[in-house]
């Protein structure tokens, strides 16, 4: 799957290097990566071994999906044993996203992470950031500031509640103070995020930060809500960022499955011209005309496509009155009626089947292209 470069030129920052990480730029003319975070606890995985088999199957088929980077929550030592264990099985890039104990991070840095996700401020002390940020320095690992508009300094909240400055001011305000404790270290490896439930506020306090200063920013909306809403509001935030240049790696956030996150912020990607390449799906809604059942057809090829290496357009359409017309752009399409259904290349209809040979005569097309 090929990739459009960001114009954006801000530093460059690499996550990974060590081990069998693969390494991945963020920033600079890097592409925009995609993230998402995993959703569930991986503090057993020690005494659990077909867990740990179900986290690598389902990396490898996010992998696939197009994700790049992956964070992992890191509470209490089993959990930073654990994702030690899962980094040793694959290539994608860990992020290990610390909150407290800085002994966690130092834990993370004995295994394969590619980033840690600290922020100095809930670190407890310099000292401790420090020990931090001297085992990335030693280990070739990255980390990322991660600011949200719930967790703002006190003296920036009363500002705020006094009308002094904007939450988003306070977000961005927040970002620099957390930032300047990596600069009077001599570390300069760190990516910053600031994130609201908000999407004004997300999209201007990103603005804010993009004009005065050239660190990678990864953008996301912060409890962005369920899967409707949630993609709603990430698609306005990073739309409106990326096309001003803003924004190196983004992660959708969704009350909903990793997967719908990866496809999600995809498809944004896609959109917004930061990555090309890859099949792309068209789909009618369905109406009262339906002849063939795009809803379940959709749902069983959809992630099998999105993983396929084929620079291709793919349409499934509901019924054979419109179908090979609306979708006569698509370079493979499928329609139906009562028990048949059509195959059509570029608009022309190549056959007629039974709607049971559906799927095999689909796939059997679709390795042909």
């Amino acid at each position: 799957m090929g990739l459009c470069y960001n114009n954006n030129m801000t530093k460059q920052v690499y996550l990974g290097g060590k081990g069998i990480t693969k390494r991945i730029a963020i920033g600079g003319n890097a592409p925009v990566s995609l993230q998402t975070m995993w959703k569930d606890s991986i503090n057993d995985l020690s005494n659990k071994p077909e867990k740990l088999e179900y986290i690598i199957k389902e990396i490898n088929s996010l992998q696939l999906l197009g994700c790049d980077i992956i964070r992992f929550a890191v509470p209490d030592m089993e959990s930073a044993h654990g994702l030690s264990l899962i980094a040793e099985r694959t290539d994608m890039p860990l992020v290990a996203d610390i909150h407290f104990d800085y002994r966690l991070a130092l834990e993370c840095l004995k295994g394969n992470v590619a980033a840690i996700r600290i922020n100095p401020g809930n670190i407890g002390s310099f000292e401790n950031t420090q020990k931090v940020v001297e085992g990335c320095k030693d280990n070739g690992v990255a980390i990322r500031i991660g600011i949200n508009s719930g967790s703002l300094p006190k003296d920036l909240q009363e500002q705020i509640a006094l009308g002094k400055i904007t939450r988003a001011e306070g977000l961005c305000e927040t970002a620099v103070r957390e930032a300047e404790v990596f600069d009077k270290l001599n570390f300069d490896q760190y990516v910053v995020s600031m994130k609201s439930s908000d999407v004004k506020e997300t999209i201007e306090c990103n603005e804010f930060y993009a004009k005065k200063y050239n660190n990678p920013l990864h953008l996301g909306v912060t409890e962005a809500g369920p899967l409707i809403g949630g993609i709603v509001k990430s698609s306005i935030a990073f739309s409106t960022l990326l096309n001003e240049g803003i924004g190196d790696t983004i992660r959708v956030s969704l009350s909903s499955g990793t997967e719908n996150e990866v496809i999600a912020g995809l498809n944004i990607l896609k959109e917004c011209g930061k990555r090309s390449g890859g099949v792309k799906l068209v789909s009618c809604p369905r109406c009262g005309r339906i002849g063939f059942d795009v809803h379940s057809f959709v749902d069983r090829w959809q992630n099998k496509l999105l993983s396929m290496n084929k620079d291709i357009t793919v349409a499934v359409m509901g019924c054979v009155v419109n179908g090979p017309g609306e979708g006569k752009h698509a370079d493979l399409g499928i329609a139906g009626g009562d028990d048949k259904i059509i195959i059509f290349k570029k608009g022309e209809i190549i056959g007629t089947f039974d709607a049971k040979d559906a799927d095999k005569v689909f796939e059997k097309e679709l390795n042909s292209l």
